[in-house]
């Protein structure tokens, strides 16, 4: 079996700004893989063996094939992930001039570290809906790519304990600064609109009518450490799942079922028409079941390995987790575990995915918090409880986790896929 290339992995984050994006490069990824592309508006002809995915508000996919024989009987090894990432959000309405200098007002997207945000050479990219020339409304994604603001920290000199404490204030501290106004007033809209014909090549656009614009940074994604072990990227939670998982899906045996779902929102809950928490996975399944007898039955005979990346241990930091859980990068995929079910893993499941990895020596993992501490939690226990499906909640350990630039390794890359790659062959 092939390995996972960490560089392909590096060139995905790197264009995969946005949710919208990592969905459209997963697509075309699955096109040269001959999936087919199937339309929820339109009536479905599905063939035992075949490959389709389906995306939902350019923002979540799923990719499934079909096994030879009974899907019903044989069930499906889902893999899920997550296509978003804490960030900060353009507002509606975003103008800020202070000072004579422009500014954008921004929400914080998720549960965001802040003050990493200082001081970044930040771009912008999303999704753009316009009006063209002919008054037809077409959704744009765009990615300005280039540095074109930051967020200038405040001098230590003006507040001399900002290294003992210093809080930032989302609403004052975080408007990123473009440029110098001189007396103008700015409407973002039609400056949006210029970028995108300048940057864009947009040029049958005559208006701009709104967008889910998203800052980032735009430092790539790079290999570091004297040995080369480390990944340091922006969206490693959890854009290395999602890459990960659709390398995975690509090994599917013709006589195996195996579906990837990439669903945007966790951070915020999931609580959306394209989250997991909404109906895009059960009502793909029941087109699969075409009826509810069937639908179950597949449920019941399908399992979900819910991925996103875990807490490792960090060396600074050491008594933040429990002293019998410490999962170590470059060890192997982590088993997450919960007693109040943040995370869906039973022994059941841990089990499963234990033995696979056992089975065929790729290291694994187990995780559970201090009991003095709170969890957080992932897709798992929310597909588990809208679908029923089995679920175990596994993820390569990280550091730095939700801060602008994170930290994982690159050893495990490969021993992920392996394990994924070995869940669907079996």
């Amino acid at each position: 079996m092939r390995k996972a290339d960490p560089n392909l992995l590096l060139d995905f984050i790197k264009s995969s700004p946005t949710p919208f994006h990592a969905t459209a490069n997963i697509a075309e990824q699955l096109n040269q893989a001959d999936y087919e592309e199937l339309d929820e508006a339109h009536a479905w002809t599905l063939q035992a063996g075949k490959k389709y995915w389906i995306s939902r508000n350019d923002s979540s996919i799923i990719a499934f094939q079909l096994p030879a024989g009974s899907i019903i009987e044989k069930g499906l090894t889902m893999i899920g992930a997550h296509t978003d990432s804490p960030c900060l959000k353009l507002k509606p309405l975003p103008e800020k001039i202070s000072e004579d200098y422009f500014q954008t007002g921004v929400e914080v997207y998720g549960g965001a570290l802040l003050n990493p945000w200082f001081d970044r050479d930040l771009s912008i990219a999303g999704r753009v809906t316009y009006s063209d020339r002919k008054g037809k409304i077409l959704n744009r994604l765009m990615d300005l790519e280039r540095a074109i603001a930051t967020i200038p920290s405040l001098a230590i000199h003006l507040d001399k304990e900002a290294n003992k404490q210093r809080t930032v204030n989302a609403q004052l501290h975080l408007p990123p600064v473009w440029f110098q106004a001189k007396g103008k007033n700015i409407d973002f809209r039609d400056l949006l609109k210029k970028l995108l014909k300048k940057h864009q090549g947009l040029n049958d656009i005559n208006k701009v009518l709104d967008f889910e614009l998203y800052y980032y940074d735009t430092q790539h994604p790079a290999i570091v450490g004297l040995n080369n072990e480390f990944i340091a990227s922006a969206r490693l939670d959890n854009l290395l799942s999602c890459f990960v998982g659709l390398q995975a899906i690509k090994t599917t045996p013709k006589s195996k079922g195996a579906l990837l779902v990439c669903t945007d929102h966790e951070e915020i809950g999931s609580s959306s028409a394209c989250g997991a928490n909404g109906p895009f996975l059960h009502s793909v399944l029941k087109r699969i079941g075409q009826t509810e007898e069937n639908t179950q039955r597949l449920i019941h005979n399908s399992k979900l390995i819910s991925v996103d990346n875990a807490h490792g241990i960090h060396p600074n930091y050491a008594d933040k987790h429990d002293p019998g859980h410490k999962p170590l990068i470059n060890q192997g995929p982590v088993i997450k575990v919960n007693a109040n079910q943040r995370y869906a893993t039973n022994s059941e499941t841990a089990g499963w995915f234990r033995h696979i990895c056992e089975s065929n020596n790729i290291p694994v993992q187990s995780i559970a918090v201090r009991s003095d501490m709170g969890c957080g939690s992932t897709i798992g226990p929310i597909t588990a409880s809208k679908i029923g499906v089995r679920t175990v909640d596994i993820g390569v350990p990280q550091l730095a986790m939700h801060s602008i630039r994170e930290f994982a390794g690159v050893d495990d890359i490969n021993h992920l896929y392996m394990a994924l790659a070995k869940a669907i062959s079996i």
